[in-house]
């Protein structure tokens, strides 16, 4: 069966997200620079990098990246947008060698995707076992306690020329937040759906990999972490 993620990123996508923008990935990779230091040439992963707006930032600060992502759209973003290398593939099966990257980023949400947590833990073992000793992971997040508390179920969108319903919800269950997206002036729909892990529960699968927590922030300005803080942004390094 396809699943939501390998239908969703494509062109439709950028239209309906113009606001994220380069400064917005200067703010976040300041950020990461701030707790993290890198020498020119190491080498870092951006798992999941989508357009490659982060993987571009990380470069000019002296980094080797590796931009990794599933969308082939979003690799021709990428591959526009800058000279990092590029890799196609589903993060749950990483083609790295063990100990390659001094860091790696996992940045806005792109985590959480899958049914299965056993999935997810599969994914930040595999992330462990591709950094170098001493190595740094930062995991940046939607804060669920804010999800719960501010999501709006509804809204109509005009996004570049396209007559667009987005339809947000929390499952039955509590454990996931699902949009549904609506083109209809084309007769097509697109799915989102993404874990509602809390910072506790984020850090714990961390930990069980592995890493340990080394800071904490609520947003890409270093906002202290919390229930009312937008994102959960964990900087951990392997021993």
């Amino acid at each position: 069966m396809t699943e939501w993620f390998e239908q969703w990123f494509g062109e439709e996508y950028h239209d309906l997200y113009p606001h994220r923008d380069d400064e917005d990935a200067r703010r976040a990779v300041a950020l990461i620079r701030s707790v993290v230091t890198w020498r020119d040439g190491d080498r870092i992963l951006d798992l999941a990098c989508g357009p490659g707006r982060h993987a571009a930032e990380l470069a000019r600060w002296g980094g080797r990246v590796v931009g990794f992502d599933l969308s082939r759209a979003m690799l021709r973003r990428a591959r526009e947008r800058s000279r990092v290398d590029l890799v196609r593939g589903d993060m749950r099966a990483l083609p790295f060698r063990a100990g390659s990257f001094a860091l790696a980023v996992n940045l806005f949400t792109s985590f959480g995707y899958f049914l299965d947590d056993d999935e997810h833990r599969r994914v930040v073992q595999q992330v462990v076992a591709a950094l170098s000793p001493g190595g740094s992971f930062v995991l940046d997040y939607l804060n669920a306690e804010h999800v719960r508390r501010t999501l709006r179920l509804r809204i109509t969108e005009q996004a570049q020329g396209r007559d667009v319903l987005v339809t947000r919800r929390i499952d039955s269950a509590d454990r996931f937040v699902i949009k549904e997206i609506e083109l209809r002036d084309e007769g097509r729909r697109f799915q989102e759906r993404v874990r509602l892990d809390d910072a506790a529960e984020l850090a714990a699968l961390l930990l069980n990999a592995g890493l340990g927590v080394v800071a904490r922030f609520g947003d890409y300005d270093g906002a202290p972490a919390g229930p009312t803080a937008p994102r959960v942004i964990l900087v951990a390094a392997r021993a």
